[in-house]
């Protein structure tokens, strides 16, 4: 059974590979499919954390209100002032896609800002590398980077198994 098809097209992520080039952030203005917000009790802090650490531009801002934050197409953050936030990273996460080159340089800039706040990067069953950061709001962020997919694999033998095979 499969009623999965070759979407692709609709997709900044490059093709996976070690050469994959990163698409520049998007400055387009765009009805946003999905969207994080996310409360802070430090605006300015939280915007120079995943500025300079996470790779974001700042797209606008609403001074004391909202800063829109965004990598690439749909990779779209809403930072908003919030009296406190929790005191631990909650055990749900939400993932942003980079590619493999990126991974080490994310890893350096959010070690330089927070020591602390990386774990990995480690590789998954499904063909990723992970990074994992905890923001200053205490938000789980995971950076997951394809790896070239190899149909000989484990990984593409489990994923046929369940329906999901590569485009031609």
């Amino acid at each position: 059974m499969s009623d999965y098809y070759n979407a692709f097209e609709m997709s900044p992520v490059p093709t996976p590979g070690p050469d994959a080039v990163p698409p520049e952030p998007f400055r387009g203005i765009y009805g946003m499919p999905a969207f994080v917000t996310i409360p802070t009790g430090d605006l300015a802090e939280s915007v120079d954390f995943w500025v300079r650490g996470l790779g974001f531009i700042e797209l606008f801002s609403i001074p004391g209100s909202v800063v829109h934050l965004r990598r690439w197409a749909f990779q779209d953050v809403l930072l908003v002032p919030a009296a406190s936030v929790p005191e631990e990273a909650p055990a749900m996460s939400v993932s942003f896609s980079c590619v493999l080159s990126q991974i080490d340089s994310l890893v350096e800039d959010c070690r330089a800002l927070r020591p602390d706040s990386v774990e990995g990067p480690r590789d998954t069953p499904w063909t990723t590398r992970d990074v994992t950061v905890i923001t200053p709001e205490n938000a789980r962020i995971v950076f997951t980077a394809a790896k070239p997919f190899d149909p000989a694999s484990q990984e593409a033998r489990d994923l046929a198994a369940v329906g999901i095979t590569p485009p031609a």
